[in-house]
């Protein structure tokens, strides 16, 4: 059998539940459709609520512009249009990239080596490449400060930044730090004015035309992580911390107004400010992005909408309804969650379980000591029985997961996964198996294929070695944009003979061989009873030659080739028929005949006498090659017919010869062995069959 590629059975559809990671988020404006999107990396895709196709590897960089996403992963960048689709792809990095800049028709990117490129986005070639020695500056964070032409802003884990004019690769003014590593840096809504964000926890708000502070701030959470600022007319700062608060910051009174708690468990990966409007979007790694709105008093913020995700590997999952809409998932964040696998606006969050209700409203889920500890399955491995009781499905720790067909008790199916799965569940209707992995943070839905193709599921052999398959990304797979070949199953092809020991007929039609025998009969039946009559006039339509005198055009005489074509096939015929005494290689005449009509066969064996320019020696290869055939076990009904009809024609010649009658006696033992063996089996299936339809069970 040929070597499967991954499952035959399952095959990745989408992943639920997974929302955002440890890079911050995107915001981009569309234009022409006059609304906002954010952009946030899942993996090896990112979300733009719309969904990315996936990368061969998890995303360390995004960025965007008004027209393109760039995505970084490993030492590649690719450029996605539409969301969607990868129109460029630039290589040239030697180390793995981790920051992007989109700027104008360029692209900048720096990758761990402390190398800085300027990509031309359409041509993909590189402008301009600067290398920074690691030990004095290497390079943090980077930023295009507003109306500053052709300028870029860097900031370094010294420290100190530097401001670099890419058109004529000079540096322009090197600003000396505040003694910590620069963490962001963020241009404020005013000109020449940036906001730089420090591993001490400070905030400095710059200006860098006369390189001159303006105000301080000192948050005491750790790490600046991210920056923004109101554009609606509050001049509020916000920051993020590595512990999940954000710190909100008045710059006209230049004090500290309010702070949110517990923003995310995690650190704040990203937060901005839409565009004149109160809205804030944060993002972190604990899989959550959230919306807050300011319209309450005190400055402080209110959650308005979120998506989140189990912020902790799921370790139970379970289809809760026989609708197969809704996957109930429990993770090690102690959190019960509901996935609905219509649309995620059905997702909802079951909360925490808790000992004490009052006291748990009183200090905060975060601080609740009454908590109950996450909901476990099992320690080894996981098990489902498919709904109809048919297969059984297994999971295990060496990242395999398995279909045992429980009615022959074999395994049918078996494939390998990046990470081991903790869970599984089937849905009722037996359309999808969700599946939890080790360390990850999705539900992944693999779809039955055999509910909408034909697939052959045979036994799998016992060295049999299973294929690797990716986890199924955020966006369901459309099979349309699949390759023919990838999307093709492997179909069983039956072998001309199953065994040896089987008797195997030819499948040709009934037609073909089984009025061999009575064709004298249909050709006289055939015959017309009177013969034709000439016309008393020609008729309008018979063709003529123009002229001076129209001529009569005389039907045109047969071709050489046309008259040769029955010879030339009983010259073959027999020459392959001759074969066989030196050669003993009867499929030759075998397949010459099962080309040709029955007179056409009859005009054959007719042929084979010497009467018709045959030879006694070329009807004694034909019963060979009967004899090889019955031998065989192959072609059986056409074995038979055939001698049937060699027989009624050589009859009385065969009985002549010596030669042929030594060879047709040993035909006769080879027909009448084959013929018993077939009959034994027969009255064997026809007594169990009269027993099982008599007896009284």
């Amino acid at each position: 059998l040929p070597r499967r590629l991954g499952s035959v059975i399952f095959s990745g559809f989408r992943a639920l539940g997974l929302y955002s990671n440890h890079l911050a988020h995107v915001l981009r404006f569309h234009k022409k459709h006059r609304e906002f999107y954010v952009l946030t990396a899942v993996g090896q895709c990112f979300h733009t609520y719309n969904v990315s196709n996936a990368l061969p590897e998890d995303i360390s960089s995004l960025a965007a512009d008004r027209m393109l996403v760039y995505a970084a992963y490993g030492k590649l960048i690719c450029a996605f249009a539409k969301n969607k689709e990868v129109v460029h792809t630039y290589t040239g990095h030697q180390a793995d990239v981790h920051l992007l800049l989109p700027f104008g028709d360029h692209l900048i990117s720096v990758d761990k080596d402390n190398v800085v490129i300027i990509w031309d986005v359409e041509s993909e070639d590189t402008y301009l490449q600067i290398s920074y020695d690691k030990a004095s500056f290497e390079v943090s964070a980077l930023m295009h400060p507003s109306t500053y032409l052709n300028k870029i802003l860097f900031g370094s884990s010294q420290g100190s930044l530097q401001l670099w004019n890419i058109k004529s690769n000079k540096l322009l003014f090197t600003f000396p730090g505040w003694a910590s590593a620069v963490t962001v840096l963020q241009q404020t809504p005013a000109v020449d004015v940036v906001g730089v964000g420090l591993a001490s926890g400070q905030i400095i708000i710059h200006n860098i035309r006369f390189d001159e502070t303006l105000m301080k701030f000192q948050q005491d959470w750790g790490p600046v992580t991210a920056l923004s600022f109101r554009t609606d007319g509050h001049p509020i700062m916000a920051s993020g911390s590595p512990i999940g608060h954000i710190g909100l910051w008045d710059l006209e009174e230049k004090k500290f107004v309010t702070q949110m708690r517990n923003a995310h468990t995690t650190a704040i990966a990203g937060l901005t400010f839409l565009q004149n409007e109160p809205l804030l979007i944060t993002n972190g790694a604990d899989n959550a992005i959230r919306v807050w709105i300011f319209d309450v008093a005190g400055g402080d913020g209110r959650l308005l909408r979120q998506r989140t995700g189990h912020s902790a590997p799921p370790t139970k999952i379970q289809h809760h309804d026989q609708s197969s809409l809704n996957i109930l998932s429990a993770g090690q964040d102690g959190t019960l969650q509901s996935f609905s696998t219509v649309h995620e606006r059905f997702n909802k969050s079951l909360g925490h379980g808790t000992l004490n209700k009052t006291r748990a409203k009183k200090k905060g889920v975060t601080n609740d000591t009454a908590k109950l500890p996450a909901i476990t399955t099992f320690a080894s491995g996981a098990i489902f029985i498919f709904p109809d009781g048919r297969w059984l499905i297994t999971a295990s720790m060496d990242c395999t997961i398995r279909t045992w067909d429980l009615p022959s008790g074999s395994l049918v199916d078996c494939f390998l996964v990046d990470a081991a799965a903790v869970s599984l569940s089937m849905s009722p209707t037996g359309n999808f198996l969700a599946s939890s992995h080790v360390d990850g943070l999705g539900i992944y839905l693999w779809s039955n294929n055999t509910l909408c193709s034909l697939v052959s599921l045979r036994p799998l052999p016992a060295d049999y070695e299973p294929t690797v398959i990716m986890l199924p990304g955020t966006c369901p797979k459309e099979e349309d944009v699949l390759d023919a070949e990838s999307s093709e199953m492997a179909e069983y092809i039956s072998p001309a003979q199953l065994d040896e020991h089987l008797i195997t007929l030819s499948l040709l039609p009934d037609s073909r061989w089984k009025n061999l025998l009575h064709l004298d009969i249909i050709k006289k039946k055939n015959k017309p009873k009177e013969p034709p009559k000439l016309p008393k006039a020609a008729p309008f339509f018979i063709p003529t030659i123009p002229g001076l005198v129209p001529q009569f055009a005389l039907p045109s005489t047969p071709s050489e080739d046309q008259v040769n074509t029955l010879d030339n096939v009983s010259v073959e015929f027999v020459i392959a028929v001759l074969i066989i005494c030196f050669l003993l290689i009867d499929e030759e005449p075998v397949k010459l005949l099962r080309e040709l009509g029955p007179s056409a066969i009859e005009t054959e064996l007719r042929s084979l006498s010497p009467d018709m320019g045959g030879d006694v020696r070329v009807m004694q290869s034909f019963l060979k090659m009967i004899s090889s055939i019955l031998q065989s076990k192959r072609d059986f009904d056409l074995a038979q017919a055939y001698l049937a009809l060699f027989l009624k024609l050589h009859l009385r010649f065969i009985a002549d010869q010596p030669e042929l009658m030594e060879e047709a006696e040993s035909v006769s033992a080879h027909l009448e062995e084959t013929w018993m063996s077939m009959q034994t089996l027969l009255n064997q299936n026809i007594c169990v069959l009269s027993y099982i339809k008599s007896a009284l069970l």
